[in-house]
């Protein structure tokens, strides 16, 4: 069962971003989708620690664009992309120091709430300017 379902209301009219928002989806629900077999907590610290790798990487992209297209709420998107990746390291922590932690709750409701949040407004507003600039 995936944590995240693609929906087209996600997309930002940006290629690159899209493309880069669908994988990181895909990897994420593949991370949750692992979790019925009951990975050991060195195999979901590193799934994790690839995560927030991708997500990292995804928002410099993300950022650049912003700053490119002038986007007026660069610094509200920007603090949003840090609360996720602290959050990402908050819950890697939590695995690391207590190997029974319900890493699945943690990454249910924190990441896909976020993602289903962030994508639907934040990201959003870069469809809309993307199209302005068209």
């Amino acid at each position: 069962m995936s944590l995240i379902a693609w929906r087209r209301e996600f997309e930002t009219g940006v290629a690159s971003i899209d493309h880069e928002h669908q994988q990181l989806v895909a990897t994420i629900n593949g991370l949750y989708d692992s979790l019925a077999y009951e990975p050991a907590a060195a195999d979901v610290e590193a799934m994790l620690g690839d995560i927030h790798a991708l997500i990292e990487a995804h928002f410099a992209l993300e950022e650049q664009t912003m700053r490119a297209m002038a986007y007026d709420g660069y610094a509200a998107h920007k603090a949003e992309h840090d609360d996720l990746l602290e959050q990402i390291l908050d819950i890697m922590d939590s695995v690391a120091g207590a190997p029974d932690f319900d890493f699945g709750d943690a990454l249910a409701q924190r990441v896909s709430a976020w993602f289903g949040d962030h994508f639907k407004t934040q990201d959003r507003r870069l469809h809309v300017l993307s199209k302005g600039l068209r």
